[in-house]
């Protein structure tokens, strides 16, 4: 009987997912395109974690379930699709499955990439950072489109490779990636009353750390904060605040700090660097920066015209 694993599993070539799922061998060592109902529901057979030096994308119909991902989890309950970038550490998942389920699991080695523009590009989509119950849920419509990139390289990849069956490939990674863009900002604007009520939750974390005691020892409130407040990732936070109010994270947050400096300026007789230290900053000439930045006057210059 073969012995089951419960330590973090270490998956260095796609031939050792395959086998982990009892798969064929992939006919390229680099890329692989799983249509899972062509073979049998996914099950590890192993029980701890696992990290890879792959990307792997997920589009899953007519199953549910959850998977731990980072410090929280992918949530599967209307299926949809999801994102792993290479050394993520992913928990095995179980599945309830529908009748008419489907999946589509593709894994890219970095160096298929190598040497076209899309190994850089592929860095800059945040959606491979998202790890707290934000699968990207699909419309009829977008799923299909999906569904016929997936089919697009899985002929390719079972078709005869030539001098430019590379180059098809990645343009078709190139389209998948785009169109999870463009439906993730559909998606941020679908969900605004979600999202609405996450940016009151961030207003509401941000007033209270601002008000208390947390500055003096923890300095000024960073995006990494908030995002561990509200339950969700640093880059999905940034792109749904971005996507709904067209400022990053980082520029609410300080203009959340203008508002508060603005207050103790104009109400108190604080001097400028009793301000600064008590909004956090280590330096007042940090906080002296940054409100003329946003303001175009310095503390002491916005104190006398407000007077």
């Amino acid at each position: 009987m073969k012995k089951e694993r419960t330590a973090t599993v270490n998956m260095r070539t796609l031939s050792d997912i395959h086998r982990d799922h009892g798969l064929p061998v992939p006919a390229h060592p680099l890329i692989s395109l799983i249509d899972w109902p062509k073979h049998q529901i996914p099950k590890n057979n192993f029980s701890g974690a696992v990290v890879s030096g792959f990307y792997r994308i997920t589009l899953n119909i007519g199953m549910s379930g959850k998977s731990k991902y980072g410090q929280g989890h992918y949530d599967y309950s209307e299926g949809g699709m999801t994102f792993v970038a290479p050394t993520q550490v992913i928990s095995p998942c179980v599945y309830d499955v529908a009748d008419n389920w489907s999946m589509y699991t593709l894994l890219i080695h970095p160096d298929f990439l190598w040497n076209y523009p899309v190994a850089k590009t592929i860095k800059q989509y945040g959606f491979f950072s998202y790890n707290t119950n934000e699968a990207l849920h699909l419309s009829d419509k977008e799923r299909n489109t999906i569904i016929q990139i997936f089919q697009n390289i899985e002929d390719e990849l079972n078709s005869r490779i030539d001098e430019v069956s590379q180059d098809v490939v990645i343009a078709q990674i190139e389209l998948l990636l785009n169109y999870a863009n463009r439906f993730y900002k559909r998606q941020f604007i679908t969900r605004k009353v979600v999202n609405n009520d996450l940016l009151q939750k961030m207003d509401d974390i941000l007033d209270g750390y601002l008000s208390g005691d947390k500055t003096f020892s923890d300095g000024i409130p960073t995006v990494h904060f908030l995002a561990e407040q509200l339950n969700v990732s640093p880059s999905y936070l940034s792109d749904m605040v971005r996507s709904v109010t067209g400022q990053s994270a980082l520029g609410v947050i300080h203009q959340k700090i203008i508002e508060k400096a603005k207050e103790k300026l104009s109400t108190t007789i604080m001097t400028v660097s009793e301000v600064a230290y008590e909004l956090g900053f280590g330096h007042p000439s940090s906080f002296t920066k940054l409100f003329k930045a946003k303001t175009n006057l310095s503390p002491l210059e916005f104190r006398k015209s407000f007077n």
